[in-house]
């Protein structure tokens, strides 16, 4: 394991690590893109979850590429991310992660529980949850999220969301906060959406979708945007929204879709 390495990779990020929410929402309040290693990406979870396995072990892969713990992981130093990692995430014993290490059963465990008070002081204050996306409540959430988005109508989009809900949208580092300002943001600069379809897919163990916006050849959409949600007490807590068409050929997404072929 390579410390050095880890201590001197530069830290990718989400907008609310970098800078306070957008007041108001409004587009001179974007500002200037950042370049790509600034930010965090989304991956398709057959690139990064076992396809079968243990639901538990399945259960703690997933929760290790979730956006909110990678950024969490990020803050760790770097012994501490490496037994947090081999442990929880490789589910190696202490003793073979001491040995790996040089360093002692003891000295692991400590690391570890240090690891893991930091990040349950993280997830506290970000009410961060990890439900299971094929629960059939959180599946009818995504449904309404799903019509409400495709039919543009705000008022009923902004009712999904936690009164805490934030909203994203690298590589810009604006982010909104709550309901409000998410719904004012649509209504306003985001009002170029209206018309989009999107296509479910699967990103760092969370429920995502792939949106498809009108472009300027009639009947066609084009990519634009990987929306990647969390929930919190059955309500949409975070939309974070990837603007990188770039981003379809890793999920294996086609370059367009045609109005009369999009979904209903």
């Amino acid at each position: 394991m390579c410390f050095d390495s880890l201590d001197g990779t530069r830290r990718r990020a989400l907008p609310m690590d970098l800078s306070p929410a957008a007041s108001p929402p409004v587009e001179a309040s974007l500002g200037e893109k950042l370049g790509d290693p600034t930010w965090l990406g989304p991956a398709p979870d057959e690139r990064v979850l076992p396809e079968s396995g243990d639901p538990a072990d399945v259960a703690v892969a997933r929760e290790s590429v979730r956006l909110a713990f990678v950024a969490a992981l990020q803050e760790l130093p770097p012994r501490q991310r490496a037994v947090l990692i081999l442990r929880e995430v490789l589910r190696w014993r202490a003793e073979e992660v001491a040995t790996l290490l040089g360093s002692t059963v003891a000295s692991v465990n400590s690391a570890l529980q240090r690891a893991r008070a930091t990040l349950a002081n993280g997830a506290a204050e970000r009410g961060a949850s990890a439900p299971d996306p094929l629960d059939p409540e959180h599946a009818a959430l995504l449904d309404q999220y799903v019509t409400a988005f495709e039919a543009y109508d705000i008022e009923a989009l902004v009712r999904l969301l936690h009164a805490d809900a934030t909203q994203s949208m690298p590589p810009w580092a604006l982010w909104l906060s709550g309901p409000v300002d998410i719904g004012l943001w649509h209504l306003g600069p985001g009002g170029g959406c209206r018309g989009s379809r999107l296509v479910r897919v699967d990103a760092n163990g969370s429920p995502a979708f792939a949106q498809y916006k009108p472009s300027a050849v009639a009947g066609r959409l084009e990519p634009w945007a990987i929306h990647v949600l969390e929930i919190q007490d059955d309500r949409i807590s975070s939309i974070t929204n990837f603007v990188d068409p770039r981003l379809f050929t890793a999920f294996g997404l086609p370059d367009h879709l045609d109005v009369a072929d999009a979904p209903a």
